[in-house]
């Protein structure tokens, strides 16, 4: 999987995106990112779906009820007649979808925006228990989440010590958990708990970016297992979308170092994201690498010893990945995408310069000041 090009699919007017190691997609709400990455998905694992939503009864075979299934009620006119999609330069029509399934090993791990949803009340869902207006890939999110924990896991959830690396459990405690013991308890139906203190403390009293972390903390355990396998199963590909919601910079930073334990694995990671911190950090990412700096870089960036646990997360990694970001520009109720990886911000093209408008506010706000402050000291 090297490059995707859409047309007229949605509101995405014109899109093309070549995928780095990892993969960076901003630009405002609605802009069409999730709708691309879903697209994505189904291009990939249409086998693997379509295996997926027969096991759970569902008839695969009319091209609209297909993708009012995948993308969600009423949402087949997505992909118009007018449609152009292009993956690796082969070309794909609505009439793929009712081709004949051959192969069924997924390949791409989604990891949906609306990921909380999948534990609203303390315990993954089930794939049945959503309507049909939830997309295919929270419902299988969830139902991936609800088998890892019934059958890889037992009562303890975090930290676990044979699983992930210690400097990222460490990570996710100080930013995130702050020496919380993460338990799945209850009678008759067991649901996510919080030991901290003397307390015991429900899923539902939790920190807002507690809860979103939870469902990305199970993905991560799925992603990386404790086995001399890197990867899990046959995936190649990792979508994960913001990541940031609900977390303090810290945290993010956190969740980036996890982001850089899957790309040392093996997997192309692509992101969506509204987060600044993401954004320097692939700024300096391809600072540094252009410089060809040695290793050390990095652990200074990240405040980090050079150990062996360490080691193990950012050896090779600025020599070896690279970084590519892409702004989903809405140009007159249109979305078009423009390549932004050099995330100048002397650069004359402003979308570079605002890092697709996220950087915007940050820049105005140090030019206004600068007009009008005055410093009473003085």
């Amino acid at each position: 999987m090297n490059q995707l090009k859409v047309k007229s699919f949605g509101p995405i007017e014109e899109a093309d995106i070549r995928f780095g190691d990892l993969t960076l997609l901003v630009g405002a709400q609605a802009s069409g990112k999730s709708i691309f990455l879903q697209l994505l998905k189904l291009l990939i694992d249409k086998q693997h779906i379509q295996k997926s939503v027969e096991q759970f009864g569902y008839i695969w075979k009319k091209e609209d009820d297909i993708l009012n299934l995948y993308f969600g009620e009423d949402m087949a006119a997505i992909w118009s007649p007018d449609s152009v999609v292009s993956l690796d330069n082969v070309p794909y029509s609505r009439n793929f979808l009712s081709s004949k399934r051959i192969s069924a090993k997924e390949k791409l791990f989604y990891i949906p925006a609306q990921r909380i949803l999948s534990i609203a009340d303390g315990r993954p869902k089930t794939f049945m228990e959503f309507d049909l207006t939830a997309p295919y890939v929270l419902r299988y999110f969830s139902e991936t989440l609800r088998l890892l924990l019934q059958n890889g896991m037992k009562t303890s959830i975090f930290p676990i010590q044979n699983l992930l690396n210690e400097t990222l459990r460490t990570s996710f405690n100080d930013s995130i958990f702050h020496d919380g013991k993460i338990m799945m308890t209850g009678t008759g139906q067991k649901k996510f708990r919080m030991e901290i203190g003397n307390m015991n403390v429900p899923f539902i009293t939790w920190s807002a970016g507690q809860k979103e972390f939870m469902p990305l903390l199970l993905a991560f355990y799925w992603l990386c297992p404790p086995s001399k396998a890197k990867t899990k199963d046959s995936y190649q590909y990792v979508v994960i979308e913001e990541p940031e919601m609900g977390l303090h910079p810290q945290a993010i930073k956190s969740v980036i170092l996890q982001v850089i334990d899957l790309l040392s694995r093996g997997y192309k990671v692509i992101i969506s994201t509204h987060s600044p911190v993401l954004l320097e950090f692939a700024w300096a990412f391809n600072l540094l690498k252009k410089s060809k700096v040695p290793d050390k870089a990095l652990f200074e960036l990240f405040n980090m010893k050079v150990n062996a646990q360490n080691k193990q997360l950012l050896d090779n990694i600025l020599a070896n990945k690279n970084i590519n970001t892409y702004y989903f520009a809405r140009k007159s109720n249109k979305v078009i995408t423009k390549d932004i990886s050099s995330l100048d911000a002397d650069s004359e093209d402003i979308d570079i310069a605002e890092w697709g408008g996220i950087s915007q506010f940050a820049g105005r706000a140090t030019d206004i000041v600068s007009k009008y402050f005055v410093d009473d000291k003085e």
